[in-house]
């Protein structure tokens, strides 16, 4: 009898241990899985907000362009789209165009500054116009550079971007893929990150710069390919303020 008590008493550990043993196993699967189900609800939280900020993005245009707010507060640094109506904009939005083909920089019209205000494209270009205008009391510089926000089967290869600054023109492009040279009749862009990067300087109480900004396509470019074809790109010009005097 002691003998099969004993036995009864080992089984009894036996089986309390492999009760155990199996709630050990279903604790760490169940933590296994509330670890996956989390990792897949950040994952999908994060997609969410990537979808979300890139829609607000594109919802903007091809091109838009950006006063720093703070500028007028600072030293009254304004922005406008019309001479006739100065209502001043922190943000300005040029149209965006549905398809753009390739063209020649000898296409486009000769009044392009001259043309309107605000937004005036063309068939396969973009085009818009907009004033700064210092309505402190200082001298000040100012920055303005174009940034590139996004660009989709390297269509940057063959994008013009052509500023006229007070009738003044500068055409910008990305330096030619297989020579690293700057194409012809252009200025290099200033970095992969910004198509162009300029200081205004000595710009004096009650001065008004004009800008026009022009985009397009060159079908000149020996990197406008048919690789590049469905390629989208996005631009944001941003202009912040240095104040020089008091």
């Amino acid at each position: 009898m002691p003998k099969l008590k004993e036995k009864k008493e080992e089984q009894k550990k036996i089986t309390n241990y492999e009760k155990n043993l199996k709630s050990d196993k279903i604790r760490k699967r169940e933590v296994k899985i509330k670890v996956v189900r989390v990792a897949i609800l950040i994952t999908i939280i994060f997609l969410i907000i990537i979808y979300f900020i890139l829609r607000t993005i594109y919802d903007m245009g091809d091109f838009t362009i950006t006063l720093d707010p703070q500028s007028e507060l600072r030293s009254g640094l304004v922005m406008y789209e019309s001479i006739e109506n100065k209502e001043q904009r922190q943000i300005l939005n040029a149209d965006e165009l549905e398809f753009m083909d390739n063209i020649s920089v000898n296409w486009l019209p000769d009044n392009l500054n001259d043309e309107a205000d605000g937004g005036h494209n063309g068939e396969n270009y973009i085009a818009y116009t907009f004033y700064l205008e210092n309505q402190g009391s200082n001298t000040i510089n100012y920055w303005y550079g174009v940034h590139i926000d996004d660009v989709i089967k390297n269509v940057d290869r063959a994008v013009r971007v052509m500023i006229y600054r007070n009738g003044e023109r500068t055409i910008y492009a990305k330096a030619n893929e297989q020579t690293g040279e700057a194409e012809e009749g252009t200025e290099t862009f200033f970095s992969e990150e910004y198509a162009l990067m300029e200081q205004r300087a000595g710009f004096n109480p009650g001065d008004i710069d004009k800008f026009t900004i022009v985009i397009y396509l060159e079908g000149d470019d020996p990197d406008c390919v048919d690789a590049i074809i469905g390629g989208e790109m996005k631009m944001t010009m941003e202009i912040t303020e240095e104040h020089i005097s008091e």
